[in-house]
């Protein structure tokens, strides 16, 4: 019994390690941000349809700031604010 206990602690640091870097590649996003905090994601004329196939956020009822913008992490916290 003594010699497996390498073997199943090997095993278990593998699995361990194999779920903490699917969670990371798994982070979600989000596009509920501050206006004023959008990266600009496409030229001034996109449409939403072309904007989402870049995989970025759409939404033009804010003048004077980018319509098409970068999605954040989800649990950032300067970025992930409600919008107010």
């Amino acid at each position: 019994i003594a010699a497996m206990e390498p073997k199943v602690t090997c095993v278990l640091v593998m699995v361990f390690a194999l779920a903490l870097s699917s969670l990371a590649q798994g982070e979600a996003e989000t596009c509920q941000m501050e206006p004023h905090r959008r990266v600009n994601c496409g030229h001034p004329s996109i449409t939403s349809t072309e904007c989402k196939r870049k995989g970025c956020c759409f939404d033009s009822n804010v003048p004077g700031v980018p319509w098409c913008f970068h999605p954040v992490a989800a649990d950032d916290p300067l970025e992930g604010k409600p919008m107010t």
